[in-house]
C-alpha cells in the first residue's frame, strides 16, 4: 500500500467512525454527546426535512466557564494563509472552529466589522444587526454575547469588548425569525447563544432556505436565544476535537452554483471563530 493510499484509508476509517457515532446520537433520546466538561455535540433531525441529504443539524454547545472564544484571521501578522476550519484548529491548539463570517473578494477581509485586541480585519460597521462580542474589558460583563443593535446600546458595548465579529441577524430580540421566506437554499454555518449563555456553533449540510432553517432551530430543544448567519454553501464548516474524538462537518449545496451533496473538500477560509480551553491545555 502506498503512503497516499494509506492516508486515504485512515481518513476513510475516521469518517466512517465519526458517521457511526453521529448516527447513533441522532437516534438516541438524548441528542447530546458530551465530549468533555463544558463541550457537547448535539445531533438533531430537522422537523422540516430537506430535499437533499440527511436533514441533520449539528450543534456544538460551548460553556464559557470552561472554554473561551478566539478569533483568528489570515490577515493578522502572526498568520499567513487561509485554512480550513480543521487546519485552523490543529495549527492553533483549538478544540473547535467555525466560519467567522462572510468575506470579500480579496479572500481576506470580512464583509463587516471584525477585530481582536491585536488586529483589525475590517473596521467598517455595516447595517447588519448582530455582533458576536467576547474578550470583555469589564469582568462584570458576560464573557460572550451576541449584541443586537436593535435592542442594545452597541456604542457603549463597543468600547467594553476587545473582540467583535459582525454578521447577519437570524433571530430578533424577542425571539422571532427575521428572514423572509425564499426559494434559494444553502448548507449553513451559524453562531448562536442559548438562554443560559452557552455558545452554539451550528451546522446544517442539508440545505434549507435561511428562513426555514431559523424556524427549525426555534423548534429544536436547544433553548435558542439569538443567532447570526456566518457562511453558506460548500465553504460552511464546523470542526471539533476532544481526546480521540474528532468531528468535521462540511457544507455542499448552494442554489445556483453547487446544487448537489457531493462536496468532500475542506475549503480554506480566511477567518474563523475558535474555541480554546480556559486552562490553556491542548486537546
Amino acid at each position: 500500500m502506498t503512503p497516499r493510499h494509506f492516508k486515504f484509508s485512515v481518513l476513510l476509517a475516521l469518517v466512517l467512525a465519526v458517521a457511526a457515532v453521529v448516527e447513533l446520537q441522532a437516534d438516541a433520546k438524548d441528542p447530546w454527546l458530551q465530549l468533555e466538561k463544558g463541550l457537547e455535540l448535539g445531533t438533531f433531525v430537522a422537523p422540516q426535512p430537506s430535499e437533499v441529504g440527511d436533514s441533520l443539524v449539528h450543534i456544538l454547545r460551548i460553556d464559557p466557564g470552561y472554554f473561551e472564544l478566539r478569533l483568528l484571521n489570515a490577515s493578522a501578522p502572526d498568520q499567513s494563509r487561509r485554512q480550513s476550519a480543521r487546519e485552523w484548529a490543529l495549527n492553533n491548539g483549538l478544540a473547535a472552529a467555525i466560519n467567522a463570517s462572510l468575506y470579500q473578494a480579496d479572500n481576506r477581509t470580512s464583509a463587516s466589522l471584525m477585530r481582536t485586541r491585536d488586529h483589525v480585519n475590517n473596521r467598517r460597521l455595516s447595517k447588519d444587526k448582530t455582533i458576536l462580542a467576547f474578550d470583555p474589558l469589564d469582568p462584570s460583563l458576560p464573557k460572550v454575547q451576541i449584541i443586537d443593535r436593535e435592542c442594545q446600546d452597541f456604542d457603549a458595548l463597543n468600547k467594553k469588548y476587545q473582540t467583535l465579529v459582525q454578521s447577519i441577524r437570524m433571530v430578533s430580540c424577542d425571539g422571532q425569525n427575521v428572514w423572509a421566506p425564499q426559494s434559494k437554499k444553502w448548507s449553513v454555518a451559524a453562531i448562536g447563544m442559548d438562554k443560559r449563555g452557552r455558545v452554539l456553533f451550528i451546522h446544517s449540510r442539508s440545505p434549507h432556505s435561511t428562513h426555514d432553517l431559523i424556524d427549525i432551530l426555534l423548534q429544536l430543544s436547544i433553548d435558542l436565544r439569538n443567532a447570526m448567519y456566518v457562511e453558506g454553501g460548500p465553504v460552511a464548516q464546523l470542526y471539533a476535537r476532544s481526546g480521540d474524538k474528532e468531528f468535521e462537518f462540511l457544507g455542499s449545496y448552494s442554489t445556483g452554483s453547487n446544487e448537489n451533496d457531493n462536496n468532500a473538500i475542506s475549503w480554506p477560509v480566511p477567518n474563523v471563530v475558535g474555541v480554546v480551553r480556559v486552562n490553556g491545555k491542548k486537546p
